[in-house]
């Protein structure tokens, strides 16, 4: 009896065998012995369309299950299928979304999906509207402390599995040492390879213990870019010796707590593949030579997507899925911009490739008990139908955890150490934008004879000069500004103020200081969300003590004024 149905109209023996054996292997504890005996009986029994599909993330266009989408599913089968714009409402509408995919799987025949999404906190967060918003990345990092990091996977994993989503393309483990970076910045960790490693192992540990598998990205950096890989293929001169004391160590890290999947990026890196403008996730040397073989990574190596513009104005998906296995690449992620149609012609060139001798069937198998370990360990083959009038993703309350984040992550620099927190005989003038009223209600309750003065995120002619005025009343004077760094107005206002007299608080781009060299003090909050500007005013009035660690290092950064 065959295990896997290699038909789509056939009947259901295939999946109630299937079944028998999970429930033997998932009611004992897992381990990797005793699995393998079980995952090579299902690759044995699998057809070669169906060991190719299990190395394609799919997208399904619509916010339902379109007759395209049922026909790719029943016909591929593949391993896994990612969520894009188009597939995110309600909750309630991606929980049944997301067990229509399932159920048409499991309904021909096949292995339940890894169902993914880009939820990296901040910035990128495909899931909004029912989702707890958590902060940027770089907060993490700057508390150093792996419990909390942990906490805030285990608490991400929660919203994701209530909505059937069980596997993270996250989180981002590239340091952004290049501030002219225009697609990684607040996306990233931060610039320290050791602090950026605690926070990397909580989050990975937390998600996954969750059954939520992490895909850590993106391999080996896009930090020290200056192009964007979407629009075209970044280029990167770093030697060995760099990479394995910058770039490298988050991965490492990752690859210590047990991440499930690494992705790789579409650059060009010229010191490690040998052929010109060939990027790292069709590059052999970089894929098996350095993940696989010198990093000895076990788990499910991972493509970009396919549909970016570092790939696709080079290669169509048909050429660059089969490049992309051929350099060693367990699951290839084909992108949101490429059709049903699109896709299932590239899962059948890779099949045409391997019966022509291009690629071999014994590295096809491997990818695939790779991938199939993977569901085992996370849980994938045990898959049920949500609830769906049940969803509330958010049903836990994680404002106290957030709160938590910003007490032990908010940072201060203050070399001199006399103005933050602020001493109590200073005649104090706080600027703050209108916008943000919690400003002057919290820090007003803790100081009753500061003097204020709001201004727009675009300060006029007018406003400046009345900052200016202002200040010259004042022994000290904290401003608070909103990515400063790229706005020519708020930089006039901190320049009209006197510098060494002035504590700069940043509430979103951590880069604000930079345009400062002579300030006196500054504080960085990392995000702009509640309750930054609260919990930024007890510390700047000594109402709780500045704990946090400078998740950026301002000297190692590529920077130009």
């Amino acid at each position: 009896m065959s295990i896997i149905r290699k038909g789509i109209k056939g009947h259901r023996t295939g999946i109630l065998c299937l079944l028998v054996i999970l429930t033997l292997i998932l009611s004992t504890s897992y381990s990797f012995t005793a699995q393998t005996p079980t995952i090579d009986e299902i690759i044995a029994e699998m057809s070669l369309e169906q060991r190719v599909g299990q190395m394609f993330m799919v997208n399904l266009f619509g916010e339902s299950l379109t007759y395209a989408g049922q026909e790719i599913l029943e016909t591929w089968q593949p391993g896994a299928v990612v969520l894009f714009g188009s597939n995110i409402t309600t909750p309630s509408r991606i929980a049944s979304l997301t067990n229509s995919y399932q159920q048409t799987i499991v309904d021909a025949g096949g292995i339940p999906l890894f169902i993914a999404v880009d939820q990296e906190g901040g910035i990128i967060s495909r899931l909004q509207d029912g989702f707890t918003t958590f902060p940027v990345p770089m907060l993490l990092t700057a508390t150093a402390d792996g419990e909390l990091a942990r906490q805030v996977g285990t608490a991400m994993a929660n919203e994701l599995r209530a909505v059937g989503v069980n596997m993270n393309l996250a989180p981002v483990a590239d340091l952004n040492t290049n501030i002219n970076n225009p697609i990684i910045g607040r996306r990233s960790l931060g610039t320290n390879p050791a602090l950026v490693s605690i926070a990397l192992r909580g989050v990975i540990e937390g998600m996954q213990s969750i059954d939520v598998m992490t895909a850590v990205k993106h391999f080996p950096g896009h930090g020290d870019t200056s192009e964007d890989s979407h629009t075209s293929l970044p280029v990167l001169d770093l030697d060995r010796a760099r990479l394995a004391r910058v770039e490298l160590p988050p991965f490492i890290a990752s690859i210590e707590a047990q991440t499930g999947a690494i992705m790789v990026s579409h650059i060009y890196y010229t010191q490690l593949e040998p052929e010109p403008n060939t990027p790292a996730s069709l590059s052999s040397a970089i894929v098996t030579g350095l993940l696989r073989d010198e990093l000895s990574y076990e788990g499910i190596i991972m493509t970009d997507a396919l549909d970016m513009d570092a790939i696709d104005t080079v290669l169509s998906p048909e050429n660059a899925s089969i490049r992309a296995i051929q350099a060693g690449n367990d699951l290839i992620a084909i992108g949101a911009n490429v059709g049903e149609a699109s896709q299932a012609r590239a899962m059948q060139a890779v099949v045409d490739a391997i019966r022509a001798g291009d690629i071999p069937e014994a590295q096809i198998n491997a990818s695939v008990h790779r991938i199939l370990s993977a569901k085992f360990r996370f849980g994938v083959m045990d898959w049920s139908p949500l609830a769906v009038d049940e969803v509330i993703p958010d049903a836990v309350d994680i404002a106290p955890l957030i709160r938590q984040l910003f007490e032990a992550g908010i940072t201060v620099v203050d070399e001199s150490g006399t103005m933050v927190p602020v001493p109590e005989d200073n005649d104090v003038l706080v600027i703050y934008p209108a916008n943000v009223p919690a400003v002057r209600e919290v820090c007003g309750d803790l100081r009753e004879d500061v003097r204020w003065l709001a201004v727009s995120n675009t300060p006029t002619a007018t406003e400046i000069d009345n900052a200016r005025i202002s200040a010259v009343q004042a022994t000290q004077i904290i401003v608070f500004t909103r990515d400063a760094y790229y706005s020519n107005a708020q930089q006039a206002l901190v320049n009209s103020l006197p510098q060494q007299n002035t504590v700069l608080v940043a509430l979103q781009s951590v880069y604000d200081p930079l345009r400062f060299p002579d300030i006196g003090a500054y504080m960085l909050t990392y995000s702009p969300l509640s309750p930054s500007a609260e919990v930024a005013c007890r510390i700047l009035f000594g109402e709780l003590p500045a704990i946090g660690h400078l998740a950026v290092d301002f000297d190692t950064l590529n920077f130009t004024p």
